[in-house]
């Protein structure tokens, strides 16, 4: 966002020419004496003037737009200030040596080794204007980013608020605990003993998603403490037409936002085909620093169409936390979800 306002000269081209027009007689009234006692003295005086402001103006611009994309105001300040200030001044003093040398040859007809001497007596003079100007450019551009960054935390408090109300909405709909309580009411006639487990898998998931819902972020190891209760649960009802591999070993400082990994699930089996003919495979696995969700993609002929409404806000949520985005990978055969693993300092 930030980047966007320093182009803003840039996009203006009349607004820049009109400010290099305006610089230049301030240049004129300042510095350059006798410029109005003639048109040929003004004119040589103008385009003189003009020449060193649209370089120092374009330039320091393009600058300032250089540094914007590669150091960021709420990462680096401190290094950011530093490399503007300095690329501000040593090109400013570069920019206006070549242009005085040029204009000196232009107008005057003095090469550059007799006009060395009057360029660099007003070197201390640019640099000092440099820096203020450097001055400026570092507090409007601090001041623009303290504004995106307010009004982005903002929407996404917003997106937070629709997210946490739909993921909990999602897990306690009435299409699962309809098929949970066909399941349970089938164990509690054939097998006592696994509808007492199954009841306290289901316990265990809807606390779960009870203590989650205020919670901006969840250690790993919680989340896939959470999954298998879930897992177990679609196993019993799926039973080998279901298979859910889990090899990840969780990290103390791995994060993850509440219900990734059950949303990922319930989205390939909402999706897919789920039958003894072509049974669904499930792979969670660690892929350096993000988690891997995949599955054979065998989507059902006739059911609900995805809006994928649920991505989009698992997807607006990681972009709070962390500039890593979430990655869909999709084949004829596989279908991947790569999220990124958050760590506990993004938070």
């Amino acid at each position: 966002m930030v980047q966007e306002k320093s182009r803003y000269f840039a996009q203006k081209p009349s607004f820049f020419i009109l400010g290099s027009v305006v610089i230049s007689f301030l240049i004129i009234a300042l510095f350059i004496h006798g410029a109005f006692s003639s048109i040929q003295n003004f004119l040589s005086s103008f385009f003189w003037a003009f020449s060193i402001s649209i370089t120092q103006w374009a330039g320091l611009d393009f600058i300032y737009q250089l540094i914007d994309r590669y150091f960021s105001w709420m990462q680096t300040p401190v290094k950011k200030v530093f490399v503007q200030i300095i690329s501000f001044i040593a090109y400013s003093a570069s920019a206006y040596i070549v242009v005085q040398f040029a204009n000196y040859y232009l107008w005057m007809g003095t090469p550059p080794s007799k006009s060395w001497d009057w360029i660099l007596k007003a070197i201390p003079s640019t640099l000092l204007i440099s820096f203020i100007i450097s001055l400026i450019f570092t507090a409007i551009g601090f001041f623009n980013a303290w504004k995106q960054s307010f009004v982005r935390a903002e929407k996404l408090k917003v997106e937070m608020m629709a997210y946490k109300y739909e993921s909990l909405r999602n897990q306690i709909n009435p299409h699962f605990l309809f098929n949970s309580l066909n399941v349970l009411s089938d164990l509690v006639y054939d097998d006592q003993a696994l509808a007492v487990k199954f009841i306290r898998q289901m316990s265990d998931l809807f606390r779960y998603v009870l203590d989650s819902r205020d919670k901006e972020l969840v250690p790993m190891k919680d989340e896939l403490a959470f999954i298998e209760s879930y897992t177990f649960m679609l196993k019993t009802r799926f039973e080998e037409k279901l298979s859910i591999n889990i090899d990840v070993e969780p990290r103390p400082d791995d994060y993850l936002v509440p219900m990734t990994l059950q949303l990922l699930i319930e989205n390939a089996v909402k999706h897919n085909e789920v039958s003894e003919a072509f049974p669904l495979r499930i792979n969670i696995r660690r892929n350096e620093d993000s988690l891997e969700v995949e599955n054979n993609f065998q989507p059902k002929k006739a059911g609900d169409t995805s809006t994928k409404t649920g991505l989009k806000n698992i997807t607006q949520q990681y972009a709070f936390f962390s500039e890593r985005h979430i990655t869909i990978i999709s084949t004829d055969e596989r279908y991947t979800v790569r999220v990124p693993i958050l760590k506990s300092l993004e938070k």
